[in-house]
């Protein structure tokens, strides 16, 4: 299909990759990238509409272009609730629980489960499981929805195409943070505004505009369909195809897992995920991050129009190739005999925009994949540093907890490319409904273990900790099952022989029943366990979020708390250290470093060793060093976390944010 694409497009694409990695890099330079509070928070320092696009950007990615776009060719707009509930949770995001994330100050949210329940064993599970999800999720279905999108559209090999995005995003991640991240996000979501708006106002002038649409798609029919009969139920558009909340047992996105199952799946990405709550806590008040997750919200609003109309408007247009039915005839226009609908998005803009508009989509699809890779490696970077790496490494300095921040994307880089042959054998379309169906298996008992956290005081840590592990077995049991058991292809003429647990009851409404089961372990076990002690819940709950005073440390952590403190004594005391005095022999080296450059050394060597010091984060000004998670930061905790919003400007977010609930509400029930 490259031979689709011109010069003027291949233009396009060089100009962009220019421009992202030179915003990348200069954003590099307003950072606090020395410190840990500066590279995983931006410094706390980030206005509301670089959030608000961060969020947007770190969600879209390859898998709208290739997943919304291609569920609405196959089945109509249904698939968009996952797109407009999230409206509602970010609200919950920005109102909620930022207010309780910011009150006990922390930088991931797996340390917020620390403070919360105290020990260590929660957070450690939460932060394999988050990376394991990382990898299983998020980077896998990016790296190979993109790798697809790429292969076609311009004939490279899938490994060559991965790599080049994957290393330019590595560069300006790795050097720049969280800065770097939402400034190149922001950039992101404008160019995957614009060009996703061009190709929908073209497409959907095309098709005649709505009423254009909706003739046409129930109509639109692969010629092979109509021609074998047996083929014919599933090459047909299906009746309730315009409308969203669909029939429980019939639908195949039904009304109750829509909006009861999907909502502990969106509870947790959108307001527990650290690759989401994580855009909020850079933000440098309480205003600017409700203010950002409004407009996160209003941008959610956009897929309807940006991604899901034209992938039905290429049904429209191509129904021979998206609108195959049969598993023979879609193995060889393809290569997945479950169907051709994720070939809608690419097939509508090589073969409709004309020279020059191809490019400015082929760089919105690399704006979405790489805004969405550099928030997963980001969070994963902070995650590894600060929540699995410090428990290992108590007394760390600031210049350990940078190199190893930025390892860890290089590994997390690696993996992603090690991962491609596996993804390779896995067909696309099954690959995007299993993710979604393992996501529920896996997600609503971390949700309660959240909702239950901020919400009921008594909740303990052993009800939380055994209340996940009974509710993984009962996950995993249901996900084996369903790997297990693959459901007959549409006209095969198979029986379905699977168990009633997977043929008889969504994975939505399987979600349901998980988040039922956790909620029950984690209430009894808590409730025959004994109770946090309330000194240890300030700051930390929904009802204790406004307290003047900061938690406890935990018993296990009180060897934690002295020893930072007694590493900022030592850095007090000795201008040049970074570190505590039981670590002065390892970083010598790096100490001599920054303090002596030796002029007859010329200035080659010191141009190359503030080259390295800027790559390792480090810059030669100790009152630059920022301390994190220690007591003796109240001061400036209460700066940071401040809850006195001016009046205006709070009754201003309070209207915005009914306004945008009440027009989510009114869209949904207008298309049900």
């Amino acid at each position: 299909m490259a031979e689709y694409l011109g010069w003027e497009d291949y233009l396009t694409i060089g100009v962009y990759f220019v421009l992202v990695l030179g915003v990348g890099l200069w954003s590099t330079c307003r950072s606090n990238k020395g410190s840990a509070h500066g590279y995983f928070l931006a410094g706390k320092n980030m206005h509301w509409i670089p959030v608000g696009a961060s969020i947007f950007a770190s969600n879209i990615g390859a898998p709208m272009f290739i997943g919304i776009a291609g569920s609405a060719a196959a089945s109509g707009i249904a698939v968009i609730i996952y797109e407009w509930i999230a409206v509602y949770f970010l609200i919950l995001l920005g109102w909620i629980f930022v207010p309780v994330y910011t009150s006990c100050g922390v930088f991931t949210t797996p340390g917020y489960l620390r403070k919360r329940y105290g020990g260590k064993r929660i957070r450690i599970y939460s932060s394999i499981f988050a990376l394991i999800g990382f990898v299983l999720f998020n980077i896998s279905i990016e790296i190979y929805s993109g790798g697809v999108f790429l292969k076609q559209l311009l004939g490279w090999n899938m490994y060559l195409c991965v790599v080049i995005i994957l290393l330019v995003t590595a560069v300006y991640t790795i050097v720049g943070g969280l800065t770097s991240v939402i400034y190149t996000d922001t950039l992101q979501t404008v160019v995957l505004l614009a060009g996703s708006i061009v190709l929908f106002a073209l497409s959907y002038t095309e098709v005649g505009g709505w009423r254009g649409l909706h003739d046409k798609y129930m109509n639109a029919v692969a010629n092979e369909t109509l021609m074998n009969k047996t083929f014919y139920s599933c090459g047909l558009p299906r009746e309730d195809s315009f409308t969203i909340l669909r029939n429980p047992k019939t639908g195949d996105i039904p009304w109750t897992g829509s909006l009861f199952g999907l909502s502990t799946l969106g509870l947790y990405v959108w307001c527990h995920d650290q690759l989401i709550v994580q855009r909020c806590l850079a933000a440098k008040s309480i205003s600017h991050a409700k203010a950002g997750s409004i407009l996160g919200a209003c941008l959610k609003i956009l897929p309807f129009f940006l991604y899901l109309i034209p992938g039905m408007v290429s049904r429209i247009l191509f129904p021979d190739e998206v609108a195959c039915a049969d598993p023979t005839t879609c193995s060889k226009l393809c290569g997945n005999p479950a169907g051709c609908s994720n070939m809608a998005y690419p097939l509508l803009v090589l073969r409709f925009l004309p020279t020059g508009l191809r490019g400015l989509m082929l760089a919105a699809l690399i704006a979405a994949l790489m805004s969405s890779m550099t928030s997963i490696l980001n969070s994963a970077s902070s995650i590894v540093t600060l929540d699995i790496w410090r428990v290992a490494r108590k007394r760390a300095s600031e210049m350990e907890l940078m190199i190893v921040g930025r390892l860890t994307v290089l590994v997390m880089v690696a993996t992603s490319i090690l991962w491609l042959p596996i993804l390779e054998k896995v067909q696309g379309g099954l690959f995007w409904f299993y993710m979604q169906s393992i996501r529920s298996y896996l997600i609503p008992p971390w949700c309660m273990l959240f909702m239950l956290g901020i919400f009921w005081k008594r909740t303990t840590e052993a009800g939380g900790f055994w209340g996940l592990i009974l509710s993984l077995v009962v996950g995993i049991v249901r996900m084996v099952l369903d790997f297990t058991y693959a459901a007959p292809l549409c006209g095969s003429g198979e029986v379905d022989e699977r168990p009633s647990i997977i043929a008889d009851v969504d994975f939505l409404h399987f979600a349901i029943i998980l988040a039922v089961f956790t909620t029950i372990c984690m209430v009894v076990i808590s409730l025959l366990t004994e109770p946090r002690p309330e000194r240890k819940l300030r700051r930390v709950t929904w009802w204790t979020r406004k307290d003047k005073n900061f938690p406890d440390p935990d018993t296990e952590d009180e060897e934690e708390d002295d020893e930072e403190k007694s590493e900022k004594s030592t850095q007090k005391e000795g201008s040049c250290m970074i570190a505590s005095k039981a670590e002065e022999d390892e970083n010598t080296v790096i100490n001599e470093m920054e303090i002596q450059l030796p002029e007859s050394k010329g200035s080659s060597n010191r141009l190359k060793t503030l080259c390295m010091m800027w790559m390792c984060g480090r810059t030669g000004d100790t009152r630059q060093q920022s301390t994190w998670e220690t007591e003796d930061t109240h001061k400036q905790r209460e700066k940071d976390l401040s809850f006195e919003e001016k009046p205006f400007w709070r009754r201003v977010l309070n209207i915005s944010a009914v306004i945008i609930i009440i027009i989510t509400t009114v869209l949904i029930a207008y298309f049900n």
